[in-house]
């Protein structure tokens, strides 16, 4: 749903590193095994790719044929009916603006920015910041990303396709923060990376070769001035799915979970807080 949200922003763009897919000796792939002897398959995602990014590296077909089921992190089984009554509450009712709710210098800013983007002011002025970040981060999500590809080869396969989080649930990541809070946001989501492109190719250089713990302080780095947003995005999430992702490995059913990679490593990771609770943890 959201592109730049739920891997690392930058991740999103694909085809920066100059390594192939195929070049790849690991991947942010992993066997988890409880005590109980269940077995689930955790991934880490990068929601957008280009189609000269594939083949994916190997373990991501092998972990998918071995699972029952196929889990990511927003639930898709929602009705059409109950999105569009939830997109409804990102527009402002008649009378009120979004520049009664910004920093003039920042609706100023917005205004510009949305017009180079051929949006009108008009149309800027109905959306609560929320949804204006919602807007800009819808882009970088592709059939081609991780779980795009899995999602198609579950639905040829029958299998089925669960959440980590319901609909609302993952929607209120963005649309559950104050319009101070989404403002700040707003205005990061315009501030160029200082280090380019070679921050880029890190992130994805760092996806292909299997490594959660580098994307996790790039990650890290990426909110240094806005660590509750990135406490929200990050840790938070990676806490409220461990007890689904317990819960999986206790019903003795290989899942596959696929979430974006920057979930995966750290401290706060979700590969930790397995470990943590006597969970083995085995890299394909």
């Amino acid at each position: 749903m959201f592109s730049q949200l739920f891997a690392l922003r930058a991740l999103m763009l694909a085809g920066t590193a100059v390594v192939t897919l195929a070049d790849a000796r690991a991947a942010c792939v992993w066997k988890v095994t409880g005590p109980n002897g269940g077995t689930i398959y955790l991934g880490g995602s990068v929601h957008g790719l280009l189609s000269t990014d594939y083949p994916l590296p190997p373990a991501y077909n092998r972990a998918f044929d071995l699972s029952t089921a196929l889990v990511i992190e927003d639930d898709l089984n929602v009705s059409r009916r109950t999105t569009d009554k939830f997109y409804k509450t990102g527009f402002y009712s008649k009378g009120d603006s979004l520049k009664n709710h910004l920093d003039p210098r920042t609706y100023d800013y917005l205004r510009r920015v949305f017009a180079l983007m051929q949006v009108s002011e008009a149309d800027v002025a109905k959306c609560k910041p929320w949804m204006l970040i919602m807007m800009l981060w819808s882009g970088g999500t592709n059939e081609l990303g991780v779980e795009g590809f899995l999602i198609k080869r579950a639905r040829a396969n029958g299998k089925p396709i669960l959440g980590l989080e319901t609909f609302r649930e993952h929607a209120e990541i963005i649309s559950g923060m104050s319009d101070k809070q989404a403002e700040l946001v707003l205005l990061q989501s315009f501030i160029p990376d200082a280090s380019g492109n070679d921050s880029r190719k890190k992130m994805l250089a760092a996806w292909r070769r299997g490594d959660p713990n580098t994307l996790a302080q790039l990650e890290r780095e990426s909110f240094r001035d806005l660590p509750s947003f990135g406490e929200r995005l990050i840790a938070a999430r990676n806490r409220n799915w461990i007890p689904k992702i317990e819960a999986y490995i206790r019903d003795r059913h290989p899942y596959f979970v696929v979430a974006g990679a920057a979930h995966m490593g750290g401290p706060d990771g979700v590969l930790a807080l397995l470990k943590a609770r006597g969970y083995q943890v085995e890299q394909l």
